[in-house]
């Protein structure tokens, strides 16, 4: 992350970006950052980049930055209405993961990424031979390390990484009134979780395999975590060895949820949408007797909502919302 204990600008490394007038901030390039490990230099603001996916595409246009993307990939959700004409003036490089060749020919001067899975040499390319082309990166605090748990995940560790972004590119205002916007969504959710009932238990339920044996839901270490505790919930599965574990339908039933929260994913794998979902459940030997499933105490919310993005924060009133009218019907 960018800080004034991380931060190099230029010959001075007093100097700060996070002080000043925004328009004499490009003075303080070449801007060196801590992420995930590794120590990046930009030398100046950005005018080429590459996001890997979508939402970090969509956290790039909400920063004003739209004209300097030059191509996206791996586009899974609907588009934000009033975002979509910008989204769609930025090249798709691809449908699904970019490669390091469709990389390199959009000729970038800085990518990022939602996932470690797409700097890999696989795929896009690993950050240490991007940096060693001259090809800045910055890859999620979330995700330094596939699918495992981070102990500081929370929206104050997305806040940092959209201030880190919009440093990067030297515009550092607009990314404090994208905090704000993200702190006020908060807010609203715990406003209306007041009105929750004890401390419900609930399953975060993400996806499945093809064969719909082995459910993947949230562990510790992600923002639904985050998100249970701020809402004083108890996520069953927060004793897992990862975010995202594979685990049981035996587990979840004997863990017997009061709720379980669905993911309405969109990217066209079998069983990803919450239709889906709720079909598979109710119709189940094993899971159609607990009865959150035969009351139907399910909160559908969009995929997105539990992976680290700005619309990360939406879960917050989204789940309360779900939560608080559930009991209301069941008094």
């Amino acid at each position: 992350m960018i800080g004034t204990g991380a931060l190099l600008v230029g010959c001075n490394a007093s100097t700060s970006p996070y002080s000043g007038d925004p328009a004499s901030a490009a003075a303080g390039y070449p801007l060196e950052y801590d992420n995930c490990g590794l120590t990046v230099s930009v030398a100046d603001p950005p005018e080429r980049v590459v996001s890997l996916n979508q939402s970090a595409t969509e956290l790039l246009i909400r920063l004003g930055a739209a004209e300097r993307v030059v191509g996206t990939a791996y586009q899974t959700d609907p588009v934000p209405d009033d975002i979509r004409a910008a989204y769609e003036s930025i090249p798709l490089l691809t449908d699904g993961i970019l490669t390091h060749e469709g990389l390199l020919e959009a000729q970038p001067d800085f990518v990022y990424s939602s996932y470690a899975s797409f700097l890999t040499a696989d795929n896009a390319g690993e950050r240490a031979e991007l940096h060693s082309l001259g090809v800045p990166t910055y890859l999620t605090e979330f995700d330094c390390i596939y699918h495992a748990a981070v102990d500081e995940a929370s929206f104050a560790l997305l806040n940092e990484e959209i201030r880190d972004i919009a440093h990067i590119l030297d515009v550092a205002p607009a990314g404090e009134e994208l905090v704000a916007e993200q702190e006020a969504t908060v807010r609203q959710g715990l406003d209306v979780a007041e009105a929750i009932e004890g401390e419900p238990s609930v399953v975060w339920f993400y996806s499945t395999a093809a064969s719909a044996a082995t459910p993947s839901v949230a562990g510790p270490g992600g923002l639904p975590q985050h998100v249970s505790e701020l809402l004083g919930l108890r996520n069953l599965f927060d004793d897992a060895a990862n975010k995202w574990p594979e685990v049981s339908w035996d587990e979840v039933a004997a863990r017997d949820p009061e709720f379980i929260v669905l993911a309405d994913l969109t990217r066209g794998y079998p069983g990803d949408t919450a239709a889906e979902k709720i079909e598979f459940l109710t119709t189940d030997p094993l899971m159609s007797q607990l009865e959150a499933v035969r009351e139907e105490r399910f909160i559908v919310v969009p995929g997105q909502y539990m992976d680290p993005s700005i619309n990360s924060v939406r879960a917050v009133p989204a789940v309360a919302e779900g939560i608080v009218d559930l009991q209301g019907r069941a008094r």
